[in-house]
């Protein structure tokens, strides 16, 4: 109280060496009233020594920064008496310094009103001055434009309440601009600068962050924090009692209390279980079926790990995949662990009578199709009698034939890396392999890379350019004695034929690595092509060629047996093609049989079709909504209209419509088969077509909707071109299974949460 005396004496004296002049008042400078009292910069009355119930203790000496002898409180900042101001936010910043010619009002009221000073205080680099009446103005913040009180005829309201606005993280403006940019709330303070005079006046320091507000501690907040990082990077639970992380986080928040194993795992599940709710709204409502893919991991410990994922589409016609378990199956390799897993997710998310197909990353066998074709006819109704439910993986398919073909010209392929290996290990082979070619005036623009034998792609590539370059391998020797066992021309034409058939391989595997899900429609193209080059080439009288793609046809060949009915009806569900590009195709495959495969289709599609006129599936609750605001407006609209049928008994009519639902049902898909193709244009989105059409083929629209969702693929777009099959690694085998489950699938859903993976709009205008 002394020094805060000492302050208002201060004010109050004027000085005598200079003489008081009246000024006009300006813009840039504030009067001060007779009762006024200034301290420093801060507008301070008689009263306000502590700010409203905030209390400063004797034995406060020091909280965060140093507090010099005697401090007094202003308008929620603590003021030192001698050399520095303390204000929340932690920036150090210089206060401008007291000049000893500073001018003050006369104390007669009579005389003219004093020179108008300078505003000093920090708060009016955030706020203007407004006149919005005459003897009133507001302060107005500049980032918000909010509207706070300043002065009133001769009363002024002072600047402290503004200060909180900025300050305290009051201005959402300030605040939301803090959390983008993730600034530190401890700035560097400004350099010191001199100020004008020669009286050397030493410029005071205060702490503050004027764009920065003070943010309190949480902790919260911290722990669910802790368990999204774990969750989303794949670190390990141990890394929170890990010394170094523990040491890491001590400096970085010595008041927060690190959280145990057991804490962080239960805090992962939370999450996880929070996560799983949303999830579980979105699955209920999904007006139509769900298909799942079944992708088995190996493990050390000889158990296995089934990722089951849901692939759908919602109610605005978007398509969806989901990871939504991973269970372990004891004994993966027993012909009823997948339908134990599947029994296990349709009763978790309760999805009984709701599944479409199953996608399995390897062939099964004869029993074991079965045995899911039994469980699953028990929970859920068999579409055309189990035909669609059981599909093979491409990208594994994929991945196994190119394989087999690398391996059947092992020698040739290894022969051919070898060559590149020599160039790319050694900075001098490959500047004098550059300078060959140089000179040699090879056009080729690939550049050769080491191949990762657990990608297909990568060994395809690295043959495709050393192919372009075998020029410059062929006079390598010339210039570099060392190299030795080029590949010969017999070699360069068995790598020439065998990049020939891997291209439409390669080309149908980066179709599924896209970021947007593609629908199935899409994979009859690819796969038909791949038949037809495949049956020609096994067919070559060259003895390489043959032998070659009779062991590619294999194996696509069963593919293609296994999974040929579901493509089919999904590119007749496309309306650019529909039924002309299945009777092509087959016509190329087949032959003279091509109609009876073609016979086959359309029975499988109008079977289908029957099937949901049959069976509809129960109302989700996106359309109960959507039929109980029906009936409402109905109602609204015709009151006396539904007053007058009431009693009247119509359910002999009820009768009436379902006996002839049937024939007006399969008039729809006879019409939709019947009309014109659509043209062929790029980026066509067929199940954008299929919402705009919905009402003019409803029944058919929900049919198609199920097909076009079909995955082909049971892999991520990063195993694609895996040779390998997945294996859990050993932390993870570690934990207990329902934290793995919770850890993987948390991962995804968070990871997805603001994924669009809806395709490309609908272009009508551009042929292909």
């Amino acid at each position: 109280m002394e020094i805060f005396e000492k302050c208002i004496s201060a004010d109050r004296m004027a000085t005598p060496e200079t003489p008081v002049s009246p000024a006009t008042p300006t813009e840039n400078h504030e009067m001060v009233h007779e009762h006024e009292m200034v301290c420093e910069h801060e507008m301070v009355c008689e009263h306000e020594t502590v700010h409203e119930h905030e209390m400063v203790h004797e034995h406060e000496m020091g909280h965060e920064h140093e507090m010099v002898e005697h401090e007094m409180v202003l308008g929620n900042e603590i003021v030192p008496g001698n050399e520095y101001e303390m204000i929340p936010g932690n920036e150090m910043v210089l206060a401008e310094p007291q000049l000893n010619n500073v001018e003050t009002p006369p104390s007669n009221a009579e005389t003219q009103p004093g020179k108008r000073r300078k505003k000093k205080s920090i708060v009016w680099e955030h706020f203007t001055i407004e006149n919005v009446a005459v003897g009133t103005r507001r302060a107005q913040c500049k980032q918000c434009k909010q509207s706070f009180a300043y002065s009133t005829g001769t009363k002024v309201a002072g600047t402290s309440h503004l200060k909180r606005h900025i300050a305290k993280g009051t201005c959402q403006v300030v605040l939301r601009n803090q959390q983008n940019d993730q600034l530190s709330p401890y700035s560097a303070p400004p350099k010191m600068t001199g100020y004008g005079g020669s009286n050397g006046a030493t410029p005071k320091r205060r702490y503050r962050t004027a764009s920065t507000p003070y943010l309190a501690f949480d902790p919260d907040r911290c722990r669910p924090e802790i368990s999204k990082m774990i969750i989303m990077h794949d670190y390990p639970l141990h890394m929170v009692e890990h010394p170094g992380f523990l040491t890491f986080v001590q400096n970085l928040q010595p008041r927060f209390d690190m959280v145990s194993f057991n804490t962080v795992q239960g805090d992962c599940v939370a999450t996880y279980l929070r996560e799983k709710q949303a999830i579980q709204k979105v699955i209920e409502g999904v007006p139509g079926r769900i298909c799942l893919t079944l992708d088995m991991w190996s493990s050390r410990h000889t158990v296995g790990y089934v990722f089951i994922t849901g692939q759908y589409i919602d109610s605005e016609w978007k398509i969806h995949r989901k990871i939504l378990n991973v269970i372990m199956e004891p004994y993966p390799d027993s012909e009823t662990a997948f339908s134990h897993a599947v029994a296990a997710c349709l009763s978790d998310w309760s999805m009984e009578g709701k599944l479409f197909s199953v996608t399995i990353n390897q062939p099964l066998g004869d029993a074991a199709v079965d045995n899911l074709r039994a469980l699953l006819s028990v929970k859920n109704p068999l579409v055309l009698n189990g035909q669609l439910l059981v599909g093979n993986c491409l990208a594994r398919t994929l991945s196994s034939i190119a394989q087999d073909a690398f391996n059947f010209v092992h020698a040739t392929v290894q022969k051919v890396g070898d060559s590149v290996k020599y160039v790319k290990t050694s900075e001098s082979h490959e500047e004098k392999f550059i300078e060959l070619k140089q000179q040699l005036q090879v056009p080729s623009t690939k550049m050769l890379a080491l191949d990762d034998r657990t990608q297909w792609n990568t060994t395809y590539e690295m043959l495709l350019a050393a192919v372009e370059l075998k020029e410059v391998f062929s006079c390598l020797d010339t210039s570099d004695p060392d190299y030795k066992d080029a590949p010969t021309l017999e070699d360069w034409k068995q790598v020439e034929i065998l990049c020939t058939y891997l291209k439409t391989f390669f080309d149908t595997a980066n179709l599924l690595t896209a970021p947007t899900i593609p629908t199935t429609n899409t994979f009859f193209h690819e796969a038909w092509k791949i038949q037809l080059e495949l049956a020609r080439a096994a067919a070559s009288e060259d003895p390489f060629t043959s032998g070659l793609t009779k062991i590619m046809q294999e194996k696509f060949d069963n593919y293609w047996k296994s999974c040929c009915l579901m493509l089919a009806i999904a590119v007749v569900m496309d309306p650019r093609f529909k039924m002309k590009l299945v009777e092509f195709s087959f016509s190329k495959i087949y032959g003279e049989e091509a109609a009876t495969y073609v016979k086959a289709v359309e029975e499988g599609i109008h079977e289908l079709f029957l099937e949901y006129v049959a069976l509809p599936l129960p109302l989700t609750p996106t359309y109960v909504e959507e039929v109980n605001g029906s009936s409402m407006r109905q109602q609204e609209d015709g009151q006396g209209l539904v007053a007058s049928c009431n009693g009247l008994g119509l359910t002999d009519f009820d009768v009436y419509i379902m006996e002839t639902t049937s024939q007006q049902s399969r008039s729809e898909l006879d019409q939709y088969l019947e009309e014109s193709l659509l043209p062929r244009v790029h980026e066509f989105d067929v199940v954008g077509w299929w919402k705009l059409n919905r009402m003019k083929y409803p029944t058919l629209s929900k049919m198609a909707r199920d097909i076009l969702s079909v995955p082909v693929s049971t892999v991520t777009a990063d195993s694609i071109f895996s040779t390998v099959f997945k294996e859990m690694d050993r932390y993870r085998c570690s934990l207990r299974p329902e934290t793995v489950e919770a850890l993987i699938c948390a991962k995804d859903w968070l990871q997805n949460a603001s994924v669009d993976t809806s395709p490309a709009p609908i272009k009508m205008e551009v042929p292909i």
